[in-house]
C-alpha cells in the first residue's frame, strides 16, 4: 500500500446509531425540543464523530498552509505573488485575521509553508515542508507531477499527526488560489467556469474575464478527468490545497471534526472526500463564502454551512468562527442541567 492508501484506508465509516442516544439526550435538556437549532444537529455529529457519548473540544487546531501558483503570472490577482510570503510571516507574528479568531475562540494556529515561491526565515516559527517553490502555472499543462501531490499530502497529513489536535480546522494562503480552485471545481463538478469563478481578491471585471480564461484554458489543456481526484489535484491545484487534502484525511483518520474554511479549503475537502469517500460525516461547513463556486462544492458534498456572512478571507478565519460554535454547541450539550436534574417539569403530553 502507499503512503496515500494506508491514510484512505485509515478513515472509518461512522456508525450513525450513537446519533440516537445523543438526541435524547438533547431532548432531555431544560429546553423546547429542537429550540437550540442547528447546535443540537452540530453536537449529535460531533458524538458520533468522535465515539464518545458526552464529547469535549480542548485542544483544536486551525492549520493554515501556504504554497504559490504558476496562474498568479497570468494576472489573476489583485495583489502580487510576493503577499503569499509576507502574509506567512504575519500569521508567524500572530497578525492576521486567523490569528485573533483563533485566539477569540482558544484555538491555536500551525502555519506551513508546502509551497510558497519566495524565501522564508528558517527561525519564522512554522512548519517548513516545501515541496516545490510554487506550482506551474495551469494554462500550460499540470500544476505538479501527480509525485508532488502525493507529498503534499503526506506532508499535510504528517503535520495533523505531529499536533495531535481534537478538532481539525482548515486555512490556506496562496495568491492565485482562487483561480486554481475554480478550475478543480468546474472540473470535479461539471459546472462551467464563469459560474464558479469569483472576484477572489476583490479583482475587477477586466481581471475577473481574464480569471475566467484562465481557468477555460487549464481545462483545455489538462482535460482532467473527474474519475481521477488526485489528476485532478496535480493538473490544477496547490501544494496547499494538495497539503489541506492531507490535514483534510487525517484529521478523519484521527476521528476528529474536521472544520472547513471557504472556497479553497473546501475543494480540498471535496478531493479528500472523492479518495476517501467516509470523509464526507466529519466534516463541518462553518460557513458560506462569497465565492459563487463555493456553493457547488458544498452541494456536492451535501453540505449546509452554519454561517453566511459574505466572508472572503481564508486563512481559516471561518474555520475559527466554526469551531466557537462548536465548543458553544459542546458547552450546552454537557453543562446543560436536564429536567430531572433540575426539577423543571416537562412538556405535557
Amino acid at each position: 500500500m502507499t503512503a496515500l492508501d494506508r491514510l484512505v484506508a485509515a478513515v472509518v465509516t461512522l456508525d450513525g446509531r450513537q446519533a440516537v442516544a445523543a438526541r435524547r439526550r438533547l431532548d432531555s435538556l431544560t429546553k423546547p425540543r429542537g429550540s437550540l437549532g442547528r447546535l443540537e444537529e452540530l453536537a449529535a455529529q460531533v458524538v458520533v464523530i468522535t465515539g464518545d457519548p458526552m464529547p469535549r473540544i480542548d485542544a483544536p487546531v486551525i492549520f493554515t498552509l501556504a504554497g504559490d501558483h504558476g496562474v498568479a503570472t497570468e494576472g489573476v490577482s489583485a495583489y502580487p505573488q510576493a503577499v503569499t510570503a509576507q502574509m506567512v510571516e504575519n500569521f508567524a507574528r500572530g497578525g492576521a485575521g486567523v490569528n485573533v479568531l483563533a485566539r477569540h475562540v482558544g484555538a491555536r494556529v500551525i502555519v506551513a509553508d508546502v509551497g510558497v515561491a519566495g524565501p522564508l526565515a528558517a527561525d519564522l516559527g512554522i512548519v517548513h515542508c516545501r515541496v516545490a517553490a510554487g506550482t506551474r502555472s495551469i494554462t500550460a499543462g499540470p500544476a505538479m507531477a501527480r509525485s508532488e501531490a502525493l507529498e503534499a499530502i503526506a506532508a499535510g497529513a504528517a503535520i495533523v499527526e505531529s499536533a495531535a489536535p481534537d478538532c481539525v480546522g482548515t486555512g490556506e494562503m496562496g495568491i492565485g488560489n482562487t483561480t486554481s480552485a475554480s478550475a478543480l471545481t468546474a472540473a470535479l463538478t461539471g459546472a462551467d467556469p464563469g459560474m464558479v469563478t469569483g472576484r477572489g481578491t476583490g479583482v475587477t471585471d477586466e481581471v475577473w474575464v481574464r480569471k475566467v480564461e484562465a481557468v477555460r484554458r487549464a481545462l483545455a489543456v489538462n482535460r482532467p478527468d473527474a474519475d481521477d481526484p488526485l489528476g485532478v489535484l496535480a493538473a490544477l491545484g496547490g501544494f496547499e490545497i494538495a497539503g489541506l487534502v492531507g490535514v483534510v484525511l487525517a484529521g478523519a483518520a484521527r476521528r476528529a471534526p474536521v472544520v472547513l474554511d471557504g472556497f479553497i479549503a473546501t475543494a480540498a475537502a471535496l478531493i479528500a472526500a472523492r479518495l476517501a469517500p467516509a470523509t464526507r460525516d466529519y466534516l463541518i461547513a462553518a460557513h458560506r463564502s462569497a465565492e459563487p463556486g463555493h456553493v457547488r462544492l458544498l452541494e456536492a458534498l451535501g453540505l449546509t454551512p452554519y454561517l453566511e456572512l459574505g466572508m472572503r478571507l481564508g486563512e481559516g478565519t471561518g474555520a475559527a468562527l466554526g469551531i466557537g460554535l462548536l465548543r458553544g454547541a459542546l458547552a450546552c450539550y454537557r453543562e446543560m442541567a436536564t429536567f430531572k436534574e433540575a426539577g423543571v417539569s416537562e412538556r405535557v403530553r
